[in-house]
């Protein structure tokens, strides 16, 4: 809308003799300008290291969650049955391997993830559950390096439940 007159309009912002509520946020501008931009093309190289890290996680005896479900390829999340996320997450930060236990939105929440609950996933099996992101940096190594942890973590679970 344009208008000529300002006195036509009732002054509630801060700034502009109140006519404007606020600043523009340029930096997020321009952040979204540049991911407007940025490259895309390890997309695919992503979803391919995470169908082969969830075929190795499904061999190893983990769950992957939604499995067979079309998801992004840069976000995965996987139960290692008998071992509390909060465990996994002690032990993979140990081992220098960033993990979240839950979404971004609800890091630091001890809160069962709502996400989950609404996917049909029961709270115990939840309260098993990390997740792990791609980038354009992630490659082979990592995954199996991810996944030498992951043997060992599984594997001294099980060895104190036996």
């Amino acid at each position: 809308m344009l208008v000529r007159d300002l006195a036509q309009l009732s002054p509630s912002g801060g700034q502009e003799q109140g006519y404007r509520a606020g600043t523009e946020n340029l930096p997020a501008v321009t952040g979204f300008a540049a991911a407007l931009d940025a490259r895309r093309d390890w997309l695919g190289e992503a979803a391919l290291l995470r169908t082969q890290l969830e075929e190795r996680i499904l061999a190893l005896g983990g769950e992957v969650i939604a499995d067979g479900v079309t998801r992004i390829a840069t976000i995965g999340a996987y139960r290692m049955p008998g071992v509390a996320a909060k465990a996994q997450l002690i032990q993979f930060d140990l081992a220098g391997i960033a993990v979240s236990a839950g979404s971004a939105c609800s890091s630091g929440s001890m809160k069962p993830s709502h996400v989950l609950a609404a996917m049909g996933v029961a709270a115990d099996a939840a309260d098993e559950v990390i997740r792990i992101s791609f980038g354009p940096e992630t490659r082979a190594t990592h995954i199996d390096r991810f996944l030498e942890e992951w043997t060992r973590i599984f594997a001294r679970a099980q060895e104190r439940a036996a």
